[in-house]
Parts: structure tokens; C-alpha cells; sequence
């Protein structure tokens, strides 16, 4: 199945200002995907609680990702992308 994975305005601006590829994230959302599935994957995946309920956070070194997955449809929705420390601040 193929998955459509979309990028929020905060996520693209992270992105934009750390001079990030977006090939970067979208390697971890497809192991993050293959993870899901059954497959031995080698990602770092939690799912959060309190305010960020619904979304899974995908840690790669420093890097934060915190994205929403629906599998009904295969869709991938990249919330937020920061740095360790702020990751969680809303």
C-alpha cells in the first residue's frame, strides 16, 4: 500500500530554516510505517499522551518527529519537527 504523507506549515519552516532535506524525515516515517506493520525496523517510536494524544513521536538523535498516522487510509500527517528540548512545548 502505498502512503501519502503530508507536512504541516511548522513542520516545512523547521525544515526550511535547519537547511534539512525532506528526504531526511520521510526515510524515519517509512520505517516508523514497515515498524507498524510487523517488520524489523530500526526507529525509535512512542505514542504520546496528555496534549499531544493521537500522535506518535519518532526520535532520531536530537531530532523530534511527532506525526499522525491513519491506517484506514495511509496517511502520515508530520505535526512537528524540532530539537530535542522543544519538541513537546506547544
Amino acid at each position: 500500500m502505498r502512503w501519502v504523507v503530508g507536512f504541516t506549515r511548522d513542520a516545512e519552516k523547521f525544515l526550511g530554516r535547519n537547511h534539512m532535506e525532506r528526504e531526511r524525515v520521510l526515510d524515519l516515517i517509512g520505517l516508523a510505517i514497515r515498524k507498524f506493520s510487523g517488520e524489523v525496523a530500526n526507529v525509535n517510536i512512542k505514542k504520546l499522551k496528555g496534549a499531544w494524544r493521537g500522535y506518535y513521536r519518532i526520535k532520531r538523535g536530537d531530532l523530534r518527529i511527532i506525526a499522525s498516522f491513519d491506517f484506514e487510509r495511509a496517511h502520515a500527517l508530520i505535526e512537528h519537527i524540532d530539537w530535542r528540548g522543544s519538541a513537546y512545548k506547544e
